[in-house]
């Protein structure tokens, strides 16, 4: 029987999550308009950091929420670029929210095949597994010549004004507003699976998934449920990739982007929207200002800045953070 107290105490409960939901869209929504402002010349790079943090979201799915050890995420992201552009290059589809469905199509289908090989093993055969994955998806981007335009890149990629009024200009202003508004809406719907009976589950099977096996559950189903769930995440971002830089190339489907979206995840916080976010603009931004800085030793500045903050702040910055607020709030 629930007492009073319980049920007093459940609204507030319940206005506090919904209160920090606000306050990180607003955050979000703060963020863009301050890169819009100040960096006018700059939107290119700004699109293709929330292009990068759609990627490291999807990835925060599989690896922050559930456990699943991957190094091949780029595999999904590119599946979203490569679909998109060949709808638009090769069949003249070139409507940006019909080009956005095929990359969303694509990345949940290359979520569903990578989900079904890499959850067949644990731990570190699971690592291994993922490289192999990316490195076929490359190879078979690279042989597929004649559809990808392989080493070259596929080009050709033409979309047409969004809602037939606002152009994809060489300055990037309709690509980054169409940027920031998918991003929010992914993250809004994200913040509901997590706090799903499903994303509950999830968290459970990276828990213990023996009890939740015991249970009656099987955590290999719900973990390609999600595994799908983060394919259509990553193809939304790469769809955004080709939208606005009207290329696809090999990179999409690189080790190194895989490698660089996981340090971005620990870099901001493992199992949190947020940290995913946080990560993904603090190491692109620094990537870019020390690179152009300093072209010969960029890669030393970055390298200590990952050592800083997995010895010092090993939940990630955002993670780290959330942790002292936390603590100062309920010390008496």
């Amino acid at each position: 029987m629930t007492t009073t107290n319980e049920m007093t105490a459940a609204p507030p409960a319940h206005r506090r999550i919904a209160n920090a939901d606000l306050i990180g869209l607003a955050v979000i929504l703060l963020v863009a308009a301050v890169g819009y402002f100040l960096f006018p010349n700059n939107l290119a790079l700004l699109t293709r950091i929330i292009a990068a943090a759609l990627l490291v979201l999807s990835l925060d799915l599989v690896t922050g929420y559930c456990g699943v050890a991957t190094l091949g995420h780029a595999a999904l992201f590119g599946a979203g670029a490569y679909a998109a552009g060949i709808a638009s290059a090769h069949y003249g589809i070139n409507d940006p929210l019909a080009m956005l469905a095929f990359g969303i199509v694509a990345g949940a289908v290359a979520g569903l095949i990578c989900g079904v090989v890499i959850l067949r093993a644990h731990g570190l055969p699971q690592l291994v597994l993922s490289i192999a994955l990316i490195h076929l998806f490359h190879e078979f981007a690279n042989k597929a010549s004649s559809w990808t335009g392989g080493s070259d890149g596929l080009s050709g990629i033409a979309p047409t004004a969004l809602f037939s009024l606002y152009e994809f200009d060489l300055w990037g202003r309709t690509a980054y507003v169409f940027g920031v508004a998918l991003l929010v809406i992914v993250f809004l719907l994200l913040r509901l699976i997590v706090r799903s009976p499903f994303g509950m589950l999830c968290r459970g099977i990276k828990e213990d998934p023996i009890r939740i096996r015991s249970m009656g559950a099987s955590p290999k189903i719900a973990l390609t449920k999600m595994y799908v769930i983060s394919g259509a995440v990553a193809g939304v971002g790469g769809a955004l990739n080709a939208i606005s830089t009207q290329v696809v190339g090999l990179d999409s489907l690189s080790f190194t982007m895989s490698a660089e979206s996981l340090v971005m995840l620990v870099l901001g916080g493992t199992g949190s929207l947020f940290g995913a976010l946080t990560g993904t603009v603090v190491f692109m931004f620094f990537e870019d200002v020390v690179s152009a800085a300093n072209p010969f030793h960029w890669l030393t500045m970055v390298g200590a800045l990952l050592i800083a903050v997995v010895l010092f702040a090993p939940k990630g910055i955002y993670g780290t953070a959330a942790a002292l607020i936390t603590r100062r709030r309920e010390a008496p």
